[in-house]
């Protein structure tokens, strides 16, 4: 199986997508031909192809375009990833043509994740479970009657496998959101075997939420690469996000990856730009 990272966060709307682009950067930086996926996504768009313009051959990648559409991200950071990712680069493509009238899931961050690592491969692959109500996996999944298929995930992470020799994943929530009753995103973490990254908030609280989130990752048996504290939102130049970093650096058995700036725009080549300048390499490196 590929290398990789899986990434997880202290907190919903940490900012765990934008990270995981990121790292596909870094990695990419080194000479690796790495990909993105996000095994289990809530929260997305049920888009009736006539209706929208969104044909079939995108789901099964037969266009060349990345098309938000009406996809909505991330629950808590939907409004703000969707609006910060559109640009002259990312352009929307409908097509006045009408198609049937099934409907389909977009999973916005699984598709944004496809065009940061530039794959050309199902979104099938890259997202293989999709629920349209924005919560935890086994709420929606209970919702939905729809129950989460573990077999679609392990074969979708074969196949990437099979070429690429970088996979970097990323969680829903953090870990222990529920994925099943008796199976949380710690347990799909532990399945994929993969070294884990923990994102984090800069501002007041974070102390306690990152490490809980890294003395129980440890705790429960998982090999905790590291932190890397992300703005997901503007800085507010507080004093706890002017200290908490080195606090972090003092308590944490594990060490500080980057601490990664708010982005005006979440472009390709602006997150590469601002992977090389503030993750630390040599640590992603040692892993691959």
């Amino acid at each position: 199986m590929a290398k990789g990272f899986f990434v997880t966060g202290t907190d919903t709307g940490v900012g765990k997508t934008v990270i995981t682009a990121a790292l596909i950067k870094a990695v990419r930086l080194l000479g690796f031909r790495a990909c993105g996926m996000k095994p289990v996504e809530t929260g997305c768009k049920r888009v009736q192809s006539s209706e929208f313009g969104v044909t079939h051959k995108f789901i099964n990648n037969d266009t060349s375009k990345l098309s938000i559409c009406h996809a909505g991200l991330d629950p808590a950071s939907s409004s703000s990833l969707d609006s910060r990712f559109r640009g002259n680069d990312n352009e929307y493509e409908f097509i006045d043509k009408p198609f049937d009238k099934r409907t389909e899931l977009l999973p916005a961050d699984g598709m944004f994740l496809r065009e940061m690592a530039d794959m050309d491969d199902s979104i099938d692959l890259i997202t293989s479970i999709r629920f349209e109500n924005p919560l935890a996996p086994l709420s929606a999944s209970e919702i939905e009657g729809v129950s989460v298929d573990f077999s679609k995930i392990q074969k979708a992470y074969a196949d990437l496998s099979k070429n690429y020799n970088a996979v970097i994943v990323e969680g829903i929530g953090g870990l222990l959101v529920p994925i099943k009753k008796d199976y949380f995103v710690l347990d799909l973490a532990r399945d994929f075997g993969l070294p884990v990254i923990v994102v984090s908030r800069p501002g007041l609280g974070t102390l306690n939420h990152t490490m809980l989130t890294v003395n129980y990752a440890i705790r429960e048996g998982l090999h905790v690469a590291g932190i890397i504290i992300n703005h997901s939102r503007p800085p507010e130049d507080t004093i706890a996000e002017d200290t908490n970093p080195g606090i972090i650096r003092q308590i944490s058995p594990i060490p500080i990856i980057g601490i990664f700036p708010y982005l005006e725009d979440l472009q390709s080549s602006t997150i590469e730009k601002a992977a090389a300048k503030n993750l630390n390499i040599e640590i992603i490196k040692k892993y691959l």
